[in-house]
């Protein structure tokens, strides 16, 4: 297969999965079993096209909050239309803060430690239906919560910091899926509205995604492998994965306004139970 196409089919994959609750990682590992394995450089460039979609997305939210946040007056909300006191801002953004800080530390220390991500496909399989299990009960749970203290779209310190630690679980152990361990662990921590607990798991994850890519970018660049880069193909792969995540990030965003997200957990025990069975455990 040409190169230029495995890194458009790579692009799409990272693009779609990065942000759907159904794990980048795990998917772009699996697909390496098939493509062939690519550089470090190469799949921190896909992920960053993939994160500017998100920013794009967020673009007006993100300047109304460090509007209200430096420029010290109230804002309007772009996406309620509602009005974005200043305290509110600021507690928002010290709270995305702080769950970007938990994370940081915790992925800092778990490099200390020399934890690589595994690479057979089996642990991933069963990531994928564990993670599956783990959104149903989580919904379930947050329904029943929603229907005693009513829709809350407010992130408390406590959501925050979980969230924080969501993302690091997730980033150790690739199949779990950052965008779903970080949205229901928002859903069953009082952030009650799905859209609300969205938001808060992407906009966590600009800061922590931006800054894992500028440290593996700076730890490649000192490495001297980026000589070696076929920038073309990392160029399409850049975009690709750009354009298609801000596809599926928007369609994402309208689907759970109506939709609970037990489809994504039955393609998740469909993918799991169909690598068990088709792949050795060696693979």
């Amino acid at each position: 297969m040409p190169d230029s196409l495995q890194a458009i089919l790579l692009g799409i994959i990272e693009g779609i999965t990065e942000f759907l609750p159904v794990s980048s990682t795990g998917h772009l590992l699996i697909a390496e079993h098939w493509l062939g394995a690519r550089s470090e450089l190469f799949n921190i460039a896909i992920q960053a096209g993939a994160i500017l979609a998100v920013v794009f997305i967020y673009w007006r939210k993100l300047w109304a909050l460090a509007l209200a946040f430096v420029g010290r007056r109230d804002m309007i909300d772009p996406d309620t239309g509602a009005l974005l006191l200043v305290g509110d801002a600021r507690a928002y953004v010290m709270k995305l803060l702080g769950a970007f800080a938990v994370t940081a530390v915790g992925g800092l220390l778990v490099k200390k430690f020399g934890w690589e991500l595994p690479k057979e496909t089996h642990p991933i399989a069963w990531a994928f239906i564990i993670g599956a299990v783990w959104m149903v009960a989580a919904e379930w749970l947050s329904a029943k919560q929603a229907q005693r203290i009513g829709q809350r779209t407010q992130v408390s310190w406590l959501t925050a910091i979980l969230v924080g630690v969501a993302q690091l679980v997730a980033g150790v152990f690739p199949g779990t899926s950052r965008s779903a361990a970080t949205i229901f662990i928002a859903l069953i921590t009082g952030t009650t509205s799905r859209v609300a607990a969205t938001e808060f798991a992407f906009l966590a994850g600009i800061p922590t995604m931006f800054a894992a890519t500028a440290y593996d970018l700076l730890k490649v660049f000192k490495s001297g492998e980026a000589v070696h880069e076929n920038w073309s193909a990392l160029g399409i792969a850049f975009v690709v994965s750009m354009i298609t995540a801000f596809i599926a990030v928007k369609w994402l965003l309208r689907y759970i306004q109506s939709h609970r997200f037990t489809a994504f957990a039955i393609y998740r025990v469909v993918l799991g139970v169909a690598l068990l069975l088709l792949l050795p455990a060696t693979a």
